[in-house]
């Protein structure tokens, strides 16, 4: 399967404070990927190194198979970025600003995309952008971007300013939409129950790393958060096999893509006191949680 972005060995300072290194991942052609991460991880350094704005200290980035700082123009025009400020133009109307940017993708541009998305939304085609809420604007700059009909959509906190109703008939359009057009993207979200609708492959970061990189369906099927009772006062070992373990009032909480029969005895090997071990698979956000930790 062909690899639309390819990031080797990425590191990136701040000023002396290291944000994270050698950092590697792919995405292949026709995949949602989503990156998750707690704030100040660096999810939206990676968003500037994918679009370009950005140089690494040190690593590469390619996407369709060129260096992003020097990519083609005409490879360039295949990315739709998404990025915190939304629509400049905000003094014209629906219709106005899409007839201004059809200008700029002859041959490319596909309107029914922008105006099926705003008709969805119940905007009104001469309403000014001025006087659209955030979220609407949030909208119309990914209609602009649907209709630039792009390889590669690269979205940056996507759903930033929409009520759940919203933001909900969005995350299905968009991933209909890109199901069947075959089309890659790359998002980031605070919502984290948006992404478990959306996409098929997730990477979860932490500070300076990457914790895993996996298809949706395999996290939440090996995923488990464990629970069982240990004595007062007991300090759990570490374990490369548990995350973020837990205790409170004797109760250790803990996840780990052990089974059940895997984990119980390798708590038995680590000689933990423990009675009363129960398991429940998990969904997206207690993943995200169990692997970064409550703080």
């Amino acid at each position: 399967m062909e690899q639309i972005i390819e990031c080797n060995n990425l590191t990136h300072y701040y000023g002396k404070r290291l944000i994270y290194e050698n950092l590697s991942f792919t995405v292949p052609q026709g995949r949602i990927l989503g990156l998750l991460g707690k704030n100040g991880t660096g999810k939206t350094t990676t968003i500037n190194i994918l679009s370009g704005y950005l140089k690494p200290h040190s690593g590469e980035c390619r996407i369709f198979g060129q260096e992003i700082q020097t990519i083609s123009p005409a490879l360039r025009r295949n990315i739709g970025l998404l990025i915190e400020g939304h629509v400049q133009y905000q003094f014209m109307t629906i219709t106005q600003i899409e007839k201004f940017y059809a200008a700029f993708y002859p041959g490319q541009w596909k309107k029914e995309a922008y105006y099926e998305l705003m008709n969805k939304l119940k905007v009104a085609p001469g309403q000014r952008i001025s006087r659209m809420s955030c979220g609407q604007r949030s909208q119309v700059a990914l209609g602009l971007i649907l209709a630039q009909n792009p390889e590669l959509l690269v979205l940056d906190d996507f759903s930033l300013g929409l009520d759940p109703g919203y933001r909900r008939l969005f995350v299905d359009y968009l991933r209909d939409y890109a199901r069947s057009e075959g089309k890659t993207v790359f998002l980031t979200s605070h919502i984290i129950q948006d992404m478990e609708r959306l996409i098929d492959d997730c990477i979860m970061m932490d500070y300076g790393k990457i914790l895993i990189q996996k298809p949706i369906a395999e996290l939440l099927e090996k995923g488990r958060c464990y629970t069982c009772t240990v004595p007062e006062g007991y300090e759990f070992p570490a374990s490369d096999d548990f995350y973020h373990p837990s205790i409170m009032r004797n109760q250790l909480e803990t996840f780990s893509f052990l089974s059940p029969e895997e984990a119980e005895t390798k708590l038995k090997l680590m000689a933990v006191p423990y009675t009363d071990l129960h398991s429940k698979h998990v969904n997206l956000e207690d993943a995200f949680i169990g692997l970064t930790g409550k703080y």
